[in-house]
C-alpha cells in the first residue's frame, strides 16, 4: 500500500514540478483549458460568431503545448543554461502568436453550401497545424534521447508512451472521482445543478493529466543524472508479455494472411476492395514500423524473429500493394484517398529498406522520413489537397473532350448519352471536385453541377454512379440520400410556420400548441426509437384528428429515388414535401434532407427526417 501512495505521489509531484521545467507548455495547456470552459458556458446561438476565434486559439495553444515542449527539451540537453531556456520559453510563447494570427487571418474559409455565414477553419489550415504538431512530438522524442549513454530512440519513444497511458489513467480517473462527487450533490443536495458542472470537471481533469504527463519525463538538463530516467524508460514485465508474446505474434499471422494474399492475388488477380486494403496496409505499416521500435532492445526468440521477418515481409506485399495502387488509379484517378495510400507506401518502402540495412539505428532516420511526408502531404501544388485536385481535373478534361462535351473551354451538352463506364466517371469526378475544399477549378467548371438537375443540363446526360461493393465484394444499393433543391415555397394561404425537428441530442418527441378559431392544437412530431421513422400527431381539444407515420411517403420516393452508394441527389420541392387533409386541418411538411439506409447484414432499416417546416391552416 505504501509503494501505491508513493508512486500516486511521485505522479502529482511531477505535475507541480511540470511547471518549472516546461512553464510555457503548461502555460499554452493552460490557455487552451480557459478557452475550452469559455465555450462550455457560452450556449451555441451565443457562441457561433465567435466560433472561429476560439478555434483559431485552441488550435494555436495546442501547437504551442507540444512546441514548447520540444525546443525547452532541445535547450535542456543542448546547452543548459539560463538563456536558452528563458529563448525556449519565448518561442514557445511565439509559436503560439504566430499560428493564432496566421490562422486568423489566412486560415479562414466562408462555407458556400453549409447554412452560417460565418468563417471556419479550412481543413487544409487545420492539417498544416496538425503536422506541425506532429513534427514537433517527433522533434521532442528524438530530443529526449540524448545523450546516446543514457538513451536512444526507441526508449525515449516508450518512455513518452508509458507517460501518456499514466497521465491519461491518472485523468480518467480524477474525472470519474470528481464526476461521482458532483453527481452525489446534484442527486442529493442540488438537483437542478447544470451539466456544464462535468464539462468543467473533464477540462480541468485533462488539464491535470496534461501536467501529470509533462511532470513524468525526467530531468533534461546536459550533464545531469536523473535516476527517474532509467525508471521512465523501463518496461514493465507486463508490457514485455504484452508486446512480445501477443502483439508479435498479431502483427506475424497479419503478416502471413498479407502473404496469402499476394500468393492468391498472382493467382487470380486483384479482387480486394482498395478502401479495406487501405485501411489494413495502414494499419500493417504504421503498427509494424512502431512495434519494432518498441522491440528493438528485447532479446527474446520472438521479438528477434520478428526484427528479422518483418523488413523482408513488407517489402513483398508492398509490391503487390503497388500493383493494387495501380489499378485502382487506372479505375477512378488519384483522389484523396489514393494520395495517403502512396504516402504511407513510400514511407513503408523506404523504412524497410532502413531496417534491412540499419536496424535499430534507422529509427530516427525513419522519423525524419515521416516528417518530410508530412510536410509534403499539406504543401502547395503536391499537397493532398492540390495534387488530387489537379489530377482529377485533366481527367474529366480528357472524358468530356473525348464526348465532345468540352471545346473550347465551353460545355455542350451530350447529343447522345455516354456509355455506362464513361458517365459514372464523369459522375465521380464531377463529385469530386465539386466538393474539393479552396480548389482551383477551370472557369468552365461550375459548382453546381453536383447537382442533378444542373448536371444535366449542362452535360446532356444524368448523373450515374457505379453499384456500391458490400462486406464481402457484393454489390449491393443500400443507401438513399436526398436533398431539397434550394428554392422558393410558396406557402399561400397557411397560417402557422412550426418547427418541430427534433435533433439526436433532444428527446423523441417535439410537440408544439398553437391556439386557433377551433380551439387548441398539439403536434407531435415522435421517431420510433429503432428506425428513426417518424410520425405527426395532432390533437385538437384533447382529440386526435390526425395520426400518420411516414412509411406510405417513403414508399413512394423509394420507388422513385432507388437506393446508390451514398452520394446525394437534389430532388424537388414536389418530392420532398407531403401534404395531409382532414375535416379540420389541412397540413404541409417541407424536408431539408431524408436518409435511408438499409443493413442487410443486420436486418435493419433507419430513416433519417431533417424537417424543415410545417405548415398548417384551418378549414
Amino acid at each position: 500500500m505504501s509503494v501505491f501512495i508513493q508512486s500516486t505521489l511521485q505522479g502529482f509531484k511531477g505535475a507541480i514540478k511540470a511547471f518549472q521545467r516546461f512553464p510555457a507548455s503548461i502555460a499554452s495547456a493552460l490557455g487552451f483549458a480557459i478557452v475550452t470552459m469559455i465555450r462550455i458556458q457560452l450556449d451555441w446561438p451565443e457562441q457561433e460568431p465567435y466560433n472561429f476565434l476560439f478555434n483559431c486559439l485552441h488550435w494555436s495553444f495546442a501547437l504551442g503545448a507540444v512546441f514548447s515542449l520540444a525546443v525547452i527539451t532541445g535547450a535542456y540537453t543542448r546547452y543548459n543554461h539560463k538563456k536558452s531556456f528563458l529563448t525556449a520559453n519565448l518561442l514557445g510563447a511565439a509559436a503560439v502568436v504566430v499560428t493564432f494570427l496566421v490562422l486568423y487571418f489566412f486560415g479562414g474559409t466562408y462555407p458556400s453550401l453549409e447554412k452560417s455565414s460565418f468563417a471556419t477553419i479550412s481543413s487544409l489550415a487545420e492539417a498544416r497545424v496538425s503536422v506541425a504538431i506532429l513534427l514537433s512530438l517527433i522533434a521532442f522524442i528524438y530530443l529526449a534521447g540524448y545523450p546516446k549513454e543514457q538513451s536512444d530512440f526507441a526508449r525515449s519513444f516508450f518512455m513518452t508512451l508509458k507517460a501518456y497511458f499514466i497521465a491519461l489513467i491518472y485523468g480518467l480517473v480524477i474525472m470519474a472521482g470528481t464526476a461521482g462527487v458532483a453527481g452525489a450533490i446534484e442527486a442529493l443536495l442540488y438537483e437542478g445543478m447544470s451539466e456544464k458542472v462535468y464539462m468543467y470537471l473533464g477540462t480541468l481533469s485533462g488539464f491535470v493529466a496534461f501536467t501529470i504527463f509533462v511532470g513524468y519525463f525526467p530531468d533534461f538538463r546536459r550533464g545531469y543524472m536523473d535516476s527517474h530516467r532509467e525508471v521512465a524508460q523501463k518496461q514493465p514485465r507486463f508490457i514485455q508479455v504484452l508486446f512480445e508474446y501477443i502483439l508479435v505474434p498479431i502483427v506475424l499471422a497479419l503478416t502471413i494472411v498479407l502473404l496469402l494474399w499476394a500468393g492468391r492475388t498472382i493467382l487470380s488477380g486483384m479482387e480486394a476492395s482498395f478502401l479495406r486494403l487501405y485501411g489494413i496496409a495502414t494499419a500493417y505499416t504504421i503498427g509494424g514500423i512502431l512495434l519494432h521500435i518498441i522491440i528493438t532492445h528485447s532479446e527474446s526468440g520472438l521479438a528477434r524473429f520478428y526484427r528479422r521477418v518483418y523488413p523482408l515481409a513488407a517489402l513483398v506485399i508492398l509490391a503487390f500493394e503497388a500493383w493494387a495502387f495501380v489499378i485502382q488509379l487506372e479505375k477512378s484517378g488519384l483522389k484523396t484517398t489514393e494520395y495517403f495510400f502512396i504516402v504511407i507506401w513510400i514511407i513503408a518502402l523506404i523504412s524497410a529498406i532502413l531496417l534491412l540495412i540499419r536496424k535499430h539505428d534507422a529509427h530516427p532516420t525513419i522519423a525524419l522520413l515521416t516528417c518530410v511526408m508530412a510536410v509534403l502531404a499539406v504543401f502547395p501544388l503536391v499537397g493532398y489537397q492540390a495534387l488530387p485536385v489537379s489530377a482529377q481535373v485533366n481527367r474529366l478534361e480528357n472524358l468530356l473532350i473525348d464526348q465532345g462535351v468540352l471545346d473550347n473551354n465551353q460545355l455542350i451538352p451530350a447529343v447522345t448519352p455516354p456509355e455506362l463506364a464513361v458517365r459514372e466517371s464523369i459522375t465521380d469526378a464531377v463529385t469530386y471536385l465539386a466538393y474539393a475544399e479552396n480548389a482551383k477549378l477551370p472557369a468552365w467548371f461550375d459548382k453546381r453541377l453536383a447537382e442533378s438537375s444542373t448536371f444535366k443540363t449542362k452535360l446532356g446526360f444524368e448523373q450515374t454512379w457505379p453499384e456500391f461493393e458490400g462486406p464481402n465484394g457484393n454489390t449491393h444499393s443500400l443507401v438513399t440520400i436526398l436533398q431539397l433543391t434550394p428554392q422558393g415555397i410558396d406557402i399561400g394561404d397557411y397560417r402557422w410556420a412550426l418547427n418541430l425537428q427534433d435533433y439526436e441530442y433532444q428527446k423523441e418527441q417535439s410537440s408544439a400548441t398553437l391556439n386557433g378559431a377551433q380551439g387548441t392544437y398539439h403536434i407531435n412530431w415522435t421517431r420510433d426509437p429503432k428506425t428513426n421513422m417518424p410520425t405527426l400527431r395532432i390533437e385538437l381539444n384533447d382529440r386526435v384528428i390526425l395520426e400518420q407515420t411516414m412509411d406510405d411517403y417513403i414508399k413512394r420516393i423509394s420507388a422513385s429515388y432507388p437506393p446508390n452508394d451514398g452520394r446525394p441527389a437534389q430532388v424537388g420541392l414536389q418530392d420532398m414535401s407531403l401534404q395531409f387533409d382532414t375535416p379540420e386541418v389541412t397540413v404541409l411538411l417541407v424536408f431539408n434532407r431524408i436518409e435511408m439506409n438499409l443493413d442487410p447484414q443486420a436486418d435493419r432499416i433507419f430513416y433519417g427526417f431533417d424537417l424543415s417546416s410545417l405548415y398548417m391552416k384551418e378549414k
